[in-house]
């Protein structure tokens, strides 16, 4: 092998390797991450949450995987097609949440903690239109308990206020 093909051979082997870095530095962070998620303004009573809304198959079954981390203040809606006894799990999931399942008039029917990387079903007292995933304790932290209404659902709901 001659000293030209060395070099040839040497630079496509570092221009695959960028490539391949960069590819996994992509899927890394959009498996973190559900970029172009729309946001909602909730609050219950006076304090106020910011919410990404997961109301798709895909984007519900994502929810907040493989995260490290989230900002106070902020969490994920999601929003269900109809009311039911929906339920919550961890799978994949790094961070400590609350979830309070939320019914169609917008109070909280219950609120479960839920522990990382727990698989274990976390289920809607009755049958509920939402869930808001949040850090743990923020509720509890806040005086907020099953009862509470929380504003901001309305353009999501069909039934009366």
């Amino acid at each position: 092998m001659n000293c030209k093909s060395r070099i040839y051979r040497r630079r496509a082997f570092y221009i695959c390797g960028a490539a391949l870095a960069g590819l996994m530095l992509c899927l890394g962070s959009a498996s973190a991450q559900q970029p172009g998620l729309p946001t909602i303004k909730l609050s219950a009573g006076i304090h106020v949450i910011q919410a990404e809304v997961a109301s798709t198959t895909a984007t519900r079954s994502q929810g907040l995987m493989l995260r490290k981390s989230m900002a106070q203040g902020a969490g994920m809606l999601f929003l269900f097609d109809e009311s039911a006894g929906h339920c919550m799990w961890m799978k994949n999931t790094l961070i400590p949440l609350s979830v309070p399942f939320i019914d169609e008039r917008g109070q909280i029917a219950n609120i479960a903690d839920m522990q990382p990387l727990d698989e274990t079903t976390h289920c809607a007292s009755r049958p509920v239109r939402y869930a808001l995933e949040m850090n743990q304790g923020w509720f509890k932290q806040r005086g907020i308990v099953p009862g509470t209404p929380i504003q901001g659902l309305e353009r999501f709901s069909t039934a009366p206020r």
